[in-house]
C-alpha cells in the first residue's frame, strides 16, 4: 500500500469489520476468538507488515470453518483481502 496514512485508514476499516464479527452471536465462539486475537495483533505497536501478517495468520485458520455462517465468511474473506492489500 502506498503510505502510512492509507495503511492506517485500511486498518481502521478492518477494525470496524472485526468489531461487527466479534459482536455477532451467530458467529461461532472459536471464530470470534480468532478475530479478537487478530485484532489485538493488528493494533499492537511495531512494524505494520509484521502486525498484518500475524493478523492474517490468525484469521486464515478460521476462514474456512464449516460452522461459519455465509455472511460472516464473506466478511472474513473481505478482511483478509484488505490485510493482503496493506502488505503489498
Amino acid at each position: 500500500m502506498g503510505n502510512d496514512k492509507q495503511a492506517a485508514d485500511a486498518i481502521n476499516q478492518i477494525n470496524v469489520q472485526m468489531d461487527s464479527l466479534i459482536g455477532d452471536t451467530s458467529v461461532p465462539k472459536n471464530v470470534r476468538s480468532a478475530v479478537t486475537e487478530a485484532k489485538v495483533k493488528l493494533n499492537e505497536s511495531g512494524d505494520v507488515i509484521v502486525r498484518v501478517s500475524s493478523a492474517i495468520y490468525s484469521l486464515d485458520a478460521v476462514s474456512n470453518d464449516i460452522n461459519l455462517p455465509a455472511q460472516a465468511r464473506t466478511v472474513v474473506w473481505n478482511i483478509l483481502s484488505m490485510l493482503e492489500s496493506i502488505k503489498q
